[in-house]
């Protein structure tokens, strides 16, 4: 069994009860540890063709569940920039906070938990060209690939947060 991993970035905006943005973005070279990372263009492709379901949380906490595929209130696509989310927020005591902590611009990003089925490695490198999408998350700490962005849109609220990296093993 592979690890999971988790990738943390972002940038917030809110808009109409919605944090819409980039959970990850293609071709942006970032340092986790004692390496580099890519993600390459449909790294997220089949995860989202499978009609899987995939969870946002809040945090990686299972139990504060924000949205999900399934019911339609989490939307993932792939474009050309990256894997873009946008989730319609709960109207509960989790998604208010979230929703107060995104208009003062203190959230600290979005991150991904993910597990790779395509890889490669040149020295350093770790490029991921196919990953197994489980779940995308609300952080509230320090995510690393600066060129992510989350948006809570409910008002333009200009840069929130700059995106941030981590890595967590499970």
């Amino acid at each position: 069994m592979t690890t999971l991993e988790r990738r943390a970035a972002a940038q917030l905006t809110v808009n109409n009860r919605r944090l819409v943005g980039y959970a990850a973005r293609f071709n942006t070279e970032t340092q986790i540890a004692d390496f580099r990372e890519v993600i390459r263009p449909g790294a997220f492709h089949q995860s989202l063709a499978s009609g899987r379901d995939i969870l946002c949380l809040r945090d990686h906490d299972a139990a504060v569940l924000l949205g999900r595929t399934k019911s339609n209130t989490l939307e993932l696509r792939e474009d050309d920039q990256g894997l873009y989310f946008s989730l319609a927020v709960p109207d509960t005591q989790a998604g208010r906070d979230l929703l107060a902590l995104a208009e003062r611009g203190d959230l600290g990003g979005m991150s991904f938990g993910f597990r790779a089925i395509d890889e490669a490695w040149q020295g350093d490198l770790r490029e991921l060209r196919q990953v197994e999408l489980h779940e995308v998350s609300i952080v509230q700490a320090f995510p690393a690939y600066e060129a992510t962005t989350v948006e809570a849109r409910a008002r333009t609220v200009p840069n929130m947060n700059r995106a941030w990296l981590e890595t967590v093993r499970c």
